[in-house]
């Protein structure tokens, strides 16, 4: 009776620790892809921040740029109105 019992018991302990391995071999999978996405993130060069930088740059660089073809359209369509009417003053006056 005491070794079916012990056997009993050697044999619930071994499945525990299979489980255990089970979890740490799992755990050790889950820690490489947190790290994964770590590096995803903040790498410096082609990190998800790095990008977000870059695109931050850009999109200030493309406002710039609409400000001032803004400015110059309205000065350049200032200026057409300004000669139609100095042309339209000096034909008919």
């Amino acid at each position: 009776m005491e070794d079916h019992t012990l056997i009993e018991v050697s044999t619930k302990l071994n499945s525990v620790l299979d489980g255990i391995d089970s979890i740490k071999e799992k755990q050790d999978a889950l820690a490489s892809d947190i790290s994964k996405i770590k590096e995803a993130m903040y790498d410096p060069d082609q990190g998800l921040y790095a990008r977000v930088r870059e695109l931050e740059r850009r999109i200030l660089e493309l406002e710039s740029f609409k400000a001032v073809t803004s400015r110059i359209t309205w000065i350049t369509i200032t200026g057409v109105i300004g000669l139609a009417i100095i042309a339209f003053k000096n034909h008919f006056i």
